[in-house]
């Protein structure tokens, strides 16, 4: 793959990244922020310290949201696309659709879901403030953990296919990942810090807001990034098929 094919796929990687960021912002702004004010709510009603925000609570609702979700849209998409780069042709006999698809799902597992697992998010309210840069590095810990896993996973199948042929080699693969995720699991700290009296309904339906956030984010980047990498590496066909489509001009 040429210089000027990856800048053209960066971009459109940058690009759906953008327009998928969009969609997840209103997810997260739907589902999640009337959670997140609920918990500063019982945060406000339990706590005995009552300190000014430095910003809004409004703007942080809405310009801070805006900002944090389509820069990170942005980022990780242009990060996807370079992968993509490195995956298209590698991971089987898929298309440049199929290959965003499989390659965003694996990055929906292995950078946020996996982690999920072992330490979802909270709320405010949820969490001691001293042990915050703990948590933080233990979350980047398992995410760590998780890509390189998979990368490695993905190399053992690709290792394993010639042996026991594909089906069984995705198989061990996966079963190879699990495992060793399982491992992480149990040997890596345990994070308890719900404080006494926070409603259990409003923490699960403020976790399962932000598992959607990232689903509608990743899945919305696979397809759309999907359909800009189809037009760009197989134009032909695409024309091809349209001009079949067309009614003859008489």
């Amino acid at each position: 793959m040429n210089h000027a094919t990856v800048r053209n796929l960066l971009v459109r990687g940058m690009l759906a990244g953008l327009a998928a960021g969009v969609l997840a912002l209103i997810v997260a702004y739907l589902l999640g922020e009337p959670d997140v004010d609920k918990a500063i709510g019982f945060e406000e009603a339990h706590s005995h310290e009552h300190e000014m925000a430095v910003v809004s609570r409004s703007l942080q609702s809405t310009a801070g949201l805006a900002t944090g979700v389509l820069v990170y849209g942005v980022a990780f998409g242009g990060i996807a696309a370079l992968a993509y780069c490195f995956a298209l042709g590698r991971v089987g006999r898929f298309g440049p659709r199929a290959t965003a698809l499989l390659l965003s799902g694996c990055a929906l597992l292995a950078v946020y879901v996996v982690p999920f697992l072992k330490y979802p998010a909270n709320p405010p309210s949820v969490g001691n403030a001293d042990t915050i840069g703990r948590r933080t590095a233990l979350y980047f810990l398992m995410m760590l953990l998780s890509v390189l896993l998979a990368i490695a996973a993905t190399l053992l199948g690709r290792r394993l296919a010639s042996v026991l042929g594909t089906w069984w080699a995705t198989v061990a693969a996966v079963a190879a990942f699990v495992v060793v995720i399982a491992l992480a699991y149990r040997f890596l700290p345990v994070v308890d810090e719900v404080p006494k009296g926070f409603p259990a309904v409003l923490l699960w339906r403020f976790r399962l807001s932000a598992l959607a956030v990232q689903a509608v984010l990743w899945s919305g980047f696979g397809l759309l990034f999907g359909e800009l990498a189809e037009r760009l590496l197989s134009p032909g066909p695409m024309r091809a098929a349209a001009g079949r489509a067309a009614p003859t001009a008489r």
